[in-house]
């Protein structure tokens, strides 16, 4: 099973251009089974009023459930997760938050007869923020909900954290980074042109083991958002 987590930065590219197209060749080149995408627009008069959740999922031949982070009159902006599998929402909210608010998404996926939990966020800017909202997420309204304990879980995401920050370390602590060997990780993902910086990263539970996982840097990819794609090739126990 692959899963692919994106900030796709409104679909607008390192040259300033809005393109959704672009985005889905790159996400459709990874083929992927579900997506976990963040910042994207809603009817939101900068790029044209349409819904980019919708279009990328029917694009992709897939369906997809967003969460408006931020919502103001008409205008939407916030996150979705999107699959062709048979989902179901179980939880979309806000995350505690600093300035610009942020939320998360939780939908159970079913893959081989079996309930995949799959969670997007995108935590803030601020590190106390981030480590309150790392802290709700895998607290007992989450990932620690009895409805997902016991079960596969997939936390993918914007962290805006390094694997050194204590963000990161609060969610390491209960779920594993999906990484492409033992002692190794995936490589950085942002800035998407040169990346240095490791900030967009995909969680597991315990009972799957991760294949692969890499940050997605070809020629479309490196000018198609700011950020890099980072997918992640998974096996369940």
């Amino acid at each position: 099973m692959k899963v692919l987590s994106y900030n796709v930065h409104g679909c607008v590219g390192g040259d300033g251009r809005l393109d959704l197209a672009r985005i889905v060749e790159v996400i459709a080149a990874a083929k992927p089974d579900v997506v976990a995408l963040q910042e994207l627009d809603v009817g939101r008069l900068r790029s044209g009023g349409i819904d980019q959740a919708e279009e990328i999922a029917a694009a992709l031949e897939m369906t997809s459930v967003f969460h408006p982070a931020t919502h103001v009159a008409e205008e939407k902006y916030g996150d979705a997760i999107l699959t062709a599998l048979p989902m179901q929402v179980v939880k979309a909210g806000p995350i505690p938050s600093r300035g610009e608010p942020r939320g998360a998404i939780w939908c159970r996926i079913e893959h081989e007869g079996r309930p995949l939990n799959v969670f997007n966020t995108h935590l803030g800017l601020w590190w106390g923020e981030r480590l309150t909202q790392a802290r709700t997420l895998v607290g007992p309204d989450w990932l620690g909900h009895p409805d997902c304990r016991g079960e596969d879980a997939v936390l993918m995401g914007d962290f805006n954290s390094v694997p050194s920050s204590r963000a990161f370390g609060e969610i390491a602590a209960v779920l594993d980074l999906a990484r492409p060997a033992p002692r190794t990780r995936a490589g950085p993902t942002f800035p998407a042109r040169f990346p240095l910086l490791r900030l967009d990263h995909i969680f597991l539970s315990k009972g799957l083991r991760c294949l692969d996982c890499s940050a997605l840097r070809t020629p479309v990819s490196r000018i198609a958002s700011d950020h890099l794609p980072l997918l992640a090739v998974l096996e369940r126990g």
